[in-house]
């Protein structure tokens, strides 16, 4: 039988939502902070060309630069203020979460609550400056050297005063984005850093619409491609909207407890294991991994003599990692489903999940508490890792077979199209939260009144 709050969500309409006033007000400011983005992608750090930047970041493409361009919405390519975008929090969240879970002080202080949390972000926060200054210097370095190498001068007045400005201006950029996304999940609607990182990767959507009509009016993309890849995305999108929402949900059992007209009654709550515990962070950290020495032998690539042992090895190394090649996706769908075993191990502790069950008094029926509720609850999370990372896998290198068949290069990636679904699913989630909130307040204030009136 359906709840009332099932019903309620089933009777939502746009008349309910033009009278939910707060929730427009946070979707325009949601809309408002993503466009005060968008422009600042576009405003370059001081002291670069920008005419030359284009020409320059085509020599680097598929690289790991090429992949943090995309999560940034093009800054990277532009070399704007906010050319780091929030990748360097991104990693540090990661860098502190792995080292809470590892670590007893810090795991310690992360069960300390409210104030253990606001610890661990501020940690988290030093992390970020201290991951943007390194990438600041060594980009703005790179940006250096490798435009003097290439004859191309991307830097008007090089030397240390430029790097000193850029890793200021990229710091201040970075950190700007870390305030806009917590206004945003403050005042707005859906996480910020999320939404940020989602639309600098849409962003890339028109351009890629425009390569595609352009191809095919010149006849080298050809219908059925297109038709493929429509179908391909359409399908892929189905498969994470399903797979992201599945769970094994364990019934948890308390023991029965007297009420106040002393009757006796067993609680019972369900324990929810997502069969995608690991999230995005495995198609990212294979593709880092992947990506960092095609990065290095393009940089280097330049300076090494290709008759040389050293440049015959980067030229090798070059040819066999690129975009397509097995060897690049047979390393992608292990590192994938090491990743997910290894991150997964990390989030979830089936001890510790043992542990507080048998303090609350729950049990798993036909499971003794303690230690066998720990194994029974690490071989359940093994099986459904099992699906998890066969899921992502495929998610992850279907795409990348397919732009190496067609050549069509695809904006939209396993991780990026990952990144888009979920965080859509998230915000659409919050909007009927929000809606629902709304009706139940004007149910209240219609019972009010009717219990005046009697």
């Amino acid at each position: 039988m359906a709840s009332r709050a099932d019903n309620i969500a089933s009777n939502m309409s746009l008349a309910n939502f033009s009278k939910a006033t707060e929730l427009k007000n946070r979707i325009w400011f949601t809309i408002g902070a993503l466009i005060v983005f968008r422009f600042l992608s576009f405003v370059p750090l001081p002291g670069v060309n920008p005419l030359i930047l284009s020409d320059l970041y085509d020599q680097t493409r598929g690289g790991i630069l090429d992949m943090f361009n995309t999560f940034s919405g093009g800054s990277l390519e532009r070399m704007s203020l906010i050319a780091l975008g929030v990748m360097p929090y991104i990693t540090a969240s990661i860098v502190v979460q792995l080292a809470a879970a590892l670590h007893p002080t810090l795991a310690a202080l992360k069960k300390e609550g409210t104030v253990g949390r606001q610890k661990l972000n501020q940690y988290t926060r030093y992390g970020t400056v201290f991951l943007c200054a390194i990438q600041g210097w060594f980009l703005a370095s790179g940006l250096e050297s490798f435009g003097a190498q290439s004859g191309m001068q991307a830097v008007v007045d090089p030397g240390v005063m430029f790097r000193v400005g850029a890793v200021i201006s990229l710091v201040g950029g970075t950190m700007f984005l870390l305030w806009l996304g917590e206004q945003i999940t403050s005042r707005g609607i859906g996480n910020g850093v999320s939404l940020i990182i989602m639309a600098g990767i849409v962003a890339q959507f028109p351009t890629f619409v425009s390569n595609l009509g352009s191809g095919y009016s010149e006849g080298s993309i050809a219908t059925g491609i297109i038709v493929g890849l429509i179908a391909m995305v359409v399908i892929l999108i189905l498969v994470i909207c399903f797979m992201e929402r599945a769970q094994r949900r364990l019934l948890i059992q308390y023991p029965k407890r007297a009420t106040q007209r002393g009757m006796m009654q067993a609680d019972r709550s369900h324990l929810p294991l997502k069969l995608n515990t690991a999230g995005v962070i495995p198609p990212i950290f294979a593709s880092s991994l992947l990506l960092l020495p095609l990065t290095i032998t393009q940089f280097a690539g330049n300076s090494v003599d290709t008759d040389t042992t050293a440049g015959g090895v980067l030229q090798t190394t070059l040819q066999y990692l690129q975009h397509g090649q097995p060897l690049y996706m047979a390393l992608y769908a292990l590192g994938i489903i090491f990743f997910c075993f290894f991150y997964t191990a990390i989030v979830f502790n089936p001890e510790e999940t043992a542990e507080n069950l048998k303090k609350n008094g729950g049990f798993i029926p036909g499971i003794r508490p303690g230690k066998r509720t720990e194994e029974y609850l690490d071989y359940v999370l093994t099986r459904i890792t099992v699906i998890g990372a066969i899921y992502l896998t495929l998610v992850c290198v279907v795409p990348e077979y397919m732009i190496a068949q067609t050549g069509v290069p695809l904006f939209l990636g396993g991780t990026s199209l990952l990144i888009v679904v979920n965080v859509t699913v998230d915000t659409i989630s919050q909007i009927q939260s929000h809606l629902l909130a709304h009706q139940y307040g004007d149910l209240i204030k219609k019972a009010k009144l009717k219990g005046r009136v009697r």
